[in-house]
């Protein structure tokens, strides 16, 4: 039972991840393409968002494998044997217990160190590829716009780096305009910035004023071009880049850092330790929620809508914890509130299904002689 549960586990988190990782690889292939920036950076963001989605999607998964493995053996009267043998509920939720501590150890990999460990790297990635300058100015046949009041364009970049007939409009300063025209240029790095160097061009300048165009033409130019790409600054780290024990130890600190309040900073670690105990949860309820009601020739659907249920219902609980903790960090421990009532409601369960089957006596009737 234990291996079917972790094949049918694999199977279930693939299609999810899938599901969840395509919508938002849709969402990066948009922005990132459309700045200029190769397939090999959408590869690797994909990457390093893709830790994160599997935390997402493990406890849906993990019930969804408990009450597929629960439903076939119920239909296939496997279950029914095992009960006759003396196999109580009790006993054999073990194996499912087993698989939710498994699922639960890969989830706490996850939220301990995987997540917070690619989120801090695409956050530095981010950083690095915003002020990146070949991918701000260098496409060709397309008028880019960098930075408000200055467009860019150019018609042909070849092998080695040359530029053919670039067209650069600088209308930043009030009442004058600069349109620069070059047949070759050149992208030049040094101490001061990235300059943009100009070969047999010519500059015209429009005083708006008066209406006036004046032409320059140069033999070479070079045009400082560090003020049309911005820098991402350092910024704050957010709750979630960074490590439990930092988030445990030095809550006020951390709340100081990212902007949070030190409610927000405790819950946040404590999700942590929540979201696998969740996964034990959610596969206990699956099974539990179908050992409920006993064989019948209809299917399990009421058992199974009604699991589906008891979960929604204890993500409910999960969602009305939340402003509390943030408002008061002493009361971090209803974080695990919901992983309470969820073993209530599968203890509950189970102690319904170890009851033995007692059909309702008919009343009496007393025949006249």
């Amino acid at each position: 039972m234990l291996s079917q549960l972790m094949v049918l586990f694999g199977f279930f988190a693939l299609v999810l991840v899938s599901v969840y990782w395509v919508n938002r690889a849709v969402v990066l292939f948009d922005r990132l393409i459309a700045d200029g920036h190769s397939a090999g950076v959408f590869l690797e963001f994909s990457a390093l968002s893709l830790p994160s989605v599997i935390a997402l999607v493990v406890p849906m998964a993990g019930f969804a494998a408990a009450v597929y493995v629960t439903n076939r053996l119920t239909g296939d009267s496997e279950l029914t044997v095992l009960q006759s043998v003396g196999f109580s509920p009790w006993r054999m939720a073990r194996p499912v217990l087993f698989f939710g501590i498994l699922i639960a150890l890969m989830m706490a990999i996850l939220t301990h160190i995987l997540v917070p460990a690619s989120l801090e790297q695409l956050r530095l990635r981010e950083r690095e590829i915003s002020g990146s300058l070949s991918a701000r100015l260098l496409r060709e046949g397309a008028f880019l716009h960098p930075t408000q009041g200055v467009t860019f364009y150019i018609r042909d970049i070849t092998e080695t780096g040359e530029l053919r007939d670039v067209l650069l409009s600088d209308r930043r300063q009030a009442g004058r305009e600069v349109t620069y025209t070059a047949e070759k240029a050149y992208l030049l790095r040094d101490d001061a910035g990235p300059k943009l160097a100009m070969l047999a061009g010519m500059a015209q300048t429009l005083n708006l004023e008066t209406e006036r165009l004046s032409t320059t033409n140069f033999t070479d130019l070079v045009y400082d071009v560090s003020g049309l790409v911005t820098q991402a600054s350092r910024g704050r780290r957010k709750v979630n880049y960074i490590p439990t024990w930092e988030l445990l130890t030095q809550t006020d600190a951390v709340a100081v850092e990212a902007n949070e309040s030190p409610g927000e900073v405790l819950e946040e670690a404590h999700m942590r330790f929540q979201g696998p105990l969740l996964c034990i949860v959610a596969a206990l309820m699956g099974f539990s929620g179908l050992m409920v009601g006993g064989y019948s020739r209809f299917g399990v659907t009421r058992q199974i809508v009604g699991a589906i249920f008891l979960l929604v219902l204890v993500k409910t609980v999960e969602s009305a914890v939340t402003d509390p903790v943030r408002g008061d960090p002493a009361l971090w421990p209803l974080v695990y509130l919901p992983s309470l009532v969820g073993i209530a409601i599968v203890c509950a369960l189970l102690r319904q299904a170890s009851r033995p089957y007692r059909p309702k006596r008919g009343t009496a009737q007393e025949v006249p002689a």
